[in-house]
């Protein structure tokens, strides 16, 4: 974290310090001075609004100000339900494959293709919502989408009603990233960046807790094959769903009735709310037991002095933030100034253009493999003599518990010198395509298990830092946006994913060679990337 500010970057909260002593009831002037000063990602000359570059810098250097505190770290455990739910419900899907495929009849990948179709939806509604209507509401909404239609799916008289249930839990699922990594991101102090990264540790208990509660239920109470399979002897994974369901109506209530969430500072900033953005400031310092120096002057002193000419009104918006011109913008995004702005530079451009395509080639290569690889491992282990439930299970357990130490490292990776995000992002997804290379030359059951658990752990090192650096590189004004154009890209080819599975053998390797050389083609391009976030703070 660099602690140096150029002279010009210092504009925006030096000439009026008396006044806002003044205003503010204190004789000492300097106190006003914000004292602790951050590095952007993007630089003057970025084609970031100026206006909004100067605003975002104060408020980074206000919550670098107040520092980390009691607010942030319930934010990290709130926010972590977004993680624990984006990996939950894809492994739900291929934990009660077999079992409702055996009562229903129907071909499984369907269940898998309905389901990629709601978080697409999900994922470019819910990122593009964020940026029109506030992150407060479509964070707190999406849990209880998930829920409520979870429950309902347990009760799925077919396999056309399951599968119109799973896609509508997912549109909820697909919301959950890219609003909760922006929320978090705009709450906390630059010097802490990197537990976006860790917040993945949410993805791996996700899986786990999944599998834990599969396990005995799918286990005890499912029918052995297809040709004796009736609902009253195949109950077990509808407890599964009524469970999982429970548990996300759980997780809303507390994120919405126990946890008090405030909207984010920069989104009101963006908006022209600067009061708003002000306010909240100092309420998270009070949470946090800490003050804020941070005035209304001095977001409007750096409109002044970025945006418009000497006789301009104080407070004046530069921007238009009108209900109509809300409106607007989100009717028009896609086409409109989220999509242009992240786009501003041949650098920006460029940076956005990698990201879509990393992002999108392993939504094709990660639901090819994970999506069906608790089938995968029944065919195998039934080649091996031991393809029971029972065995099936406990190994997705065992896989689920490898996951959580990745996304530890990857917390301590990201920060190294020289490795960064870029290199930690690079090595973790060629790895995980060499783990899923080396896992067609298992002659045994505990060798499969055994590449598994290595591509387990580094594929969540892998989400980690690659659901962290997303929103890093996106300015906040437009980071909805990215973040749903970056999420839909992953979701449009992850529906490649049971559209390939209705023609392909799913007993072979095949599957495993193109997921894992989607891995490799997807590292490489992970290191072309032109900015490195490190050390440095989001606007």
């Amino acid at each position: 974290m660099s602690t140096t500010t150029p002279p010009d970057e210092k504009l925006a909260r030096t000439d009026s310090e008396t006044s806002k002593a003044e205003k503010r009831g204190s004789p000492d002037v300097e106190a006003h001075v914000i004292p602790v000063e951050t590095h952007d990602i993007f630089d003057d000359d970025s084609g970031v609004d100026p206006v909004y570059q100067a605003k975002a810098r104060i408020l980074n250097d206000a919550l670098q100000e107040i520092g980390m505190g009691k607010y942030q770290w319930y934010l990290f455990i709130v926010a972590g339900f977004g993680w624990f739910s984006d990996n939950l419900w894809p492994i739900v899907t291929g934990l009660i494959l077999d079992p409702v495929v055996n009562e229903f009849a129907f071909q499984g990948p369907y269940l898998k293709l309905g389901q990629n179709i709601g978080l697409l939806v999900g994922a470019a509604f819910w990122g593009v919502a964020s940026d029109v209507w506030g992150r407060k509401w479509c964070f707190n909404i999406t849990l209880f989408i998930t829920g409520i239609f979870a429950v309902a799916a347990g009760a799925s008289p077919n396999f056309i009603t399951l599968c119109s249930l799973a896609a509508l839990w997912s549109v909820g699922v697909g919301g959950n990233l890219p609003v909760d990594s922006a929320v978090f991101l705009e709450f906390i102090p630059a010097s802490h960046q990197y537990l976006l990264t860790i917040l993945s540790i949410w993805w791996a208990f996700g899986q786990l807790v999944g599998s834990l509660v599969a396990w005995p239920l799918i286990a005890d109470f499912s029918c052995a094959s297809a040709s004796d399979c009736p609902r009253s002897s195949n109950q077990g994974w509808r407890y599964f769903l009524y469970t999982m369901g429970g548990l996300m109506l759980l997780l809303f209530v507390i994120r919405f009735f126990v946890f008090h969430m405030y909207e984010s500072p920069k989104y009101l900033m963006g908006r022209g709310r600067d009061a708003e953005a002000v306010e909240v400031v100092h309420r998270v310092a009070e949470y946090n037991g800490r003050t804020s120096t941070l005035t209304l002057e001095m977001l409007q002193e750096a409109e002044q002095r970025y945006g418009k000419g000497d006789g301009a009104a104080v407070g004046e918006p530069a921007f238009d933030v009108s209900a109509k011109a809300a409106v607007f913008r989100k009717l028009q995004t896609f086409a409109g100034s989220h999509v242009k702005g992240l786009f501003a530079t041949r650098r920006l451009a460029y940076s956005t253009t990698l990201l879509i395509i990393v992002w999108a080639l392993i939504g094709l290569a990660f639901p090819l493999y994970n999506g069906f690889v608790t089938y995968f491992l029944a065919t195998r282990g039934a080649d091996f003599g031991d393809g029971s439930v029972y065995i099936t299970y406990r190994n997705q357990v065992i896989l689920s518990v490898i996951g959580v130490p990745g996304a530890l490292l990857a917390g301590w990776m990201v920060e190294l010198p020289y490795v960064g995000r870029k290199g930690t992002l690079a090595v973790s997804t060629i790895i995980t395509g060499v783990f899923l290379f080396a896992s067609t030359t298992a002659r045994t059951s505990n060798a499969l298990l055994g590449w598994n658990c290595g591509f387990t752990f580094t594929s969540n090192v892998m989400y980690g830092v690659l659901y962290a650096v997303s929103p890093e590189l996106f300015p906040t004004k437009d980071r909805g946006t990215g973040n749903a154009i970056v999420a839909s890209a992953n979701r449009v080819f992850g529906i490649m994913a049971p559209i390939i599975a209705l023609k392909a053998n799913l007993a072979t390797s095949v599957p495993i060679w193109v997921s894992g050389a989607l891995f490799l083609v997807s590292g490489f391009i992970s290191l072309l990337l032109p900015i490195e976030p490190r050390g440095k703070a989001s606007i």
